[in-house]
């Protein structure tokens, strides 16, 4: 007998159904990629809000790394006779400072991720990973236009004669930046979940970011280190060797090694693995805190 006949209403088939996960593996990634579309709109949003209402609107993006790296290279290059390997001294810091600005801005910005959307995670469902990860691809395009502003340095530099080429590493670039990327967004979310109750947190990492940029070759050569504690020290951080690749395929200097930057591929991958578990644990009771 159909239900017609019995006047009785036919069980709804669910499409989504949102429950309170029990385990740590229940991560739910596939969802990021189900909501693939929503990640392009934060993208949307995050680059057309950070210049909204601003004068020189995206002439940002191009002028904070050039100021930054002409103040290096007059107090650190100039003032403080640092050594560049031989490099271009503007070549040098602006190659060091589009990288690390790019993994500063992701951790900053996705540390803040809880707090910052709060109202909206209050409000509808959707993965929460979404937001983070539309932070990590609107930085990537903030990175890309940087990075032509160096190209456009580069072939500058190439034409007045200066000792710089490209070398074998480019072919090993875009691993280097998968790194930073996985690096980069693995740390963020994992202070995320940490800032979500302590907010003191937000103000000690953007300080520790600042000091963090010294204990890499940004600003100093690898060969700078006379001592090999000191040399061992800087490699130590998994950004040197992502640094050290970008400026070794282009300028065709740097002390690159490819085990350095398995060594950084490692340490990215536990550190996203934990930061995912940690972001997802939290995620499901951080109203309570926020």
């Amino acid at each position: 007998m159909d239900d017609q006949t019995t006047g009785q209403t036919p069980p709804r088939q669910w499409q989504v159904e949102i429950r309170p996960d029990v385990s740590w593996l229940d991560l739910s990634l596939r969802d990021v990629w189900v909501y693939r579309d929503l990640v392009r709109l934060f993208v949307r949003r995050d680059i057309v809000a950070q210049f909204k209402q601003t004068i020189l609107g995206p002439i940002w993006l191009v002028l904070q790394p050039l100021l930054t790296t002409l103040v290096f290279t007059v107090f650190f290059g100039n003032v403080a006779g640092l050594s560049t390997a031989g490099l271009p001294k503007l070549l040098f810091y602006l190659s060091g400072q589009i990288v690390w600005s790019y993994f500063a801005a992701v951790l900053t910005t996705t540390s803040d991720t809880f707090i910052a959307n709060a109202n909206i995670f209050g409000k509808v469902y959707f993965p929460r990973l979404a937001v983070p990860v539309s932070v990590l691809f609107s930085q990537l395009f903030q990175f890309g236009l940087r990075f032509l502003i160096f190209l456009g340095f580069w072939f500058f530099f190439r034409w007045r004669g200066a000792a710089i080429h490209v070398t074998p590493g480019l072919l090993v670039l875009p691993l280097a930046l998968l790194v930073m990327m996985a690096l980069s967004l693995g740390l963020g979310i994992l202070f995320s979940a940490m800032t979500a109750k302590y907010r003191d947190l937000r103000f000690l990492l953007a300080f520790g970011v600042q000091l963090l940029m010294f204990t890499t070759t940004a600003v100093y050569p690898l060969s700078a280190m006379g001592s090999a504690r000191y040399r061992l020290l800087v490699l130590a951080n998994p950004m040197t060797p992502v640094i050290e690749c970008f400026r070794n395929a282009l300028l065709g200097g740097g002390d690159f090694h490819l085990v350095h930057l398995a060594y950084s591929a490692v340490f990215a991958l536990v550190v996203l693995g934990v930061g995912v578990l940690v972001f997802t644990r939290i995620e499901r009771n951080f109203m309570d805190s926020v």
